[in-house]
């Protein structure tokens, strides 16, 4: 009788220290996990170059800047050792308004695939020079006859048609500015919008001082992944109009208005010139203000295969430990001893499933990834619980557990701002329900398996 307590003790003993054992074995899984994760910023990686070798063959994210005047200046020396100083004076604008229609495609490279675009720009400025120069550097000499009518694009290597500029009814071919070499010199504030390239036709009798008209630049250019226009004008109204079903809306401003469906976009920003925050005029330094203002269209896949992957990723831990201690309270309720390398065979299959969900990902998208990969595992780890316990009861109950918690995981990473809730609340539920299903063990003395069962208790010595 003593020896039965005895073994009683020990096996009871055995249960307490096992619960710690899965515990840690949960943390040690964490390490391979850490290389899954690894080839998961890899392929994330090499995605990201196809991305750009893509980009630059098309033209990469165009940013575009407006018809602008641009006007040489001279500064004569002060005295005899001095050398005169030059520079540009730039006046926006008082009204532009501009007007853009993309159409996308998207271009693939093995596996991955980038979104790409054509756009049509048509944009145009109402100008007002009375007044002008109202900021020009003191003794500064504006020389009108050699004045521009400038656009900028980020990458002129996405030219689809030259660019032509219509002004009182008369259009010319722009051409590479004159006053580009010395454009960027100034800095001023900020940072220049990307070093844009530029190009103009010279302003002529249209641009001097104290004239009104108004002009308009045709452009058609390629690019990639975003496309953006600086806010020229003192007050920018744009339109942009295309069929990508997903566009992500970026920049310094939001539109007032948008519409997205299935089959496109329509969106349109107003910018008036006091949120603008660039004066009207200046010396070149002026235009680096205008990074702060881009109107900017990004077009986005639907769902980022990696992103979504490496999320994830991120509830590793927490999915071990469900899985395992799911495994612990069959383990419990059923008496049936359960080895440590059978826990790490489960562990060891949950890293797989994240190995199919990625390269299935790659090829299918996230959710039909998920759910193939996850089926498959679910069924695994079902089948295992029915050979390890013996009892095909068991497999099915495994079967239903399992599959609740791939399908909390999954809402997990579709719930995103509510993850954090969700999950503390599904945490604390399996941490309630292990309670409720172990209670019937007395860790100290005997392991009380079913409703109703006596403890074995060891007996005193007799002296």
């Amino acid at each position: 009788m003593l020896q039965a307590g005895v073994q009683a003790k020990m096996k009871s003993r055995s249960m307490g220290l096992k619960l710690m054992v899965v515990c840690a074995l949960a943390l040690v899984m964490v390490i391979p996990a850490l290389f899954v994760d690894g080839l998961i910023s890899e392929r994330s990686q090499r995605a990201a170059e196809v991305v750009k070798e893509i980009s630059n063959q098309v033209g990469g994210p165009l940013t575009v800047l407006g018809p602008t005047i641009a006007v040489p200046y001279t500064i004569a020396p002060h005295a005899a050792n001095e050398a005169a100083r030059h520079g540009v004076y730039v006046v926006f604008p008082a009204r532009a308004t501009a007007q853009v229609k993309t159409s996308t495609q998207e271009r693939r490279r093995s596996l991955f695939k980038v979104p790409v675009f054509e756009s049509d720009l048509q944009l145009g400025g109402d100008f007002d020079l009375s007044g002008v120069p109202a900021n020009a550097p003191a003794g500064a000499e504006l020389d009108w006859s050699r004045a521009e009518i400038l656009v900028g694009v980020s990458d002129a290597r996405g030219a689809l048609a030259d660019a032509t500029l219509t002004a009182n009814g008369k259009t010319a071919t722009l051409a590479p500015a004159e006053a580009a070499d010395r454009f960027w010199m100034n800095k001023g504030d900020g940072e220049p919008p990307n070093k844009l390239t530029l190009f103009g036709v010279r302003a002529g009798e249209v641009a001097k001082t104290g004239a009104q008209f108004s002009v308009t630049s045709a452009l058609r250019f390629s690019g990639a992944q975003r496309l953006a226009v600086l806010a020229y004008g003192k007050t920018t109204h744009l339109e942009v109009n295309g069929d990508w079903p997903n566009p992500s809306f970026d920049g310094g401003f939001l539109p007032v208005n948008r519409s997205v469906t299935d089959h496109g976009f329509t969106a349109e920003w107003s910018v008036p010139f006091i949120a603008r925050g660039v004066a009207a005029e200046g010396q070149s330094g002026v235009i680096n203000g205008l990074s702060a203002t881009a109107l900017g269209v990004s077009f986005v896949e639907m769902a980022d295969p990696y992103q979504s992957v490496t999320r994830s990723m991120k509830y590793v831990l927490l999915f071990l430990g469900l899985i395992f201690l799911s495994y612990f309270i069959f383990e419990a309720t059923t008496g049936k001893r359960v080895h440590p390398a059978q826990y790490i065979l489960v562990g060891v299959a949950q890293i797989i499933f994240y190995l199919l969900l990625l390269s299935l990902a790659e090829r299918i998208g996230f959710d039909f990834a998920f759910l193939a990969a996850g089926a498959a595992t679910v069924g695994l780890l079902a089948a295992n619980a029915g050979w390890i316990f013996a009892s095909r009861r068991e497999g099915l109950k495994a079967l239903a557990v399992f599959t609740m918690l791939y399908g909390l995981i999954y809402m997990l990473l579709r719930l995103e701002d509510n993850a954090l809730l969700v999950g503390a609340i599904a945490s604390f539920m399996a941490v309630a329900a292990a309670m409720y299903l172990t209670r019937k063990i007395d860790w100290y003395s005997s392991m009380q398996v079913k409703d109703g069962a006596q403890a074995s208790v060891v007996p005193q010595r007799q002296v």
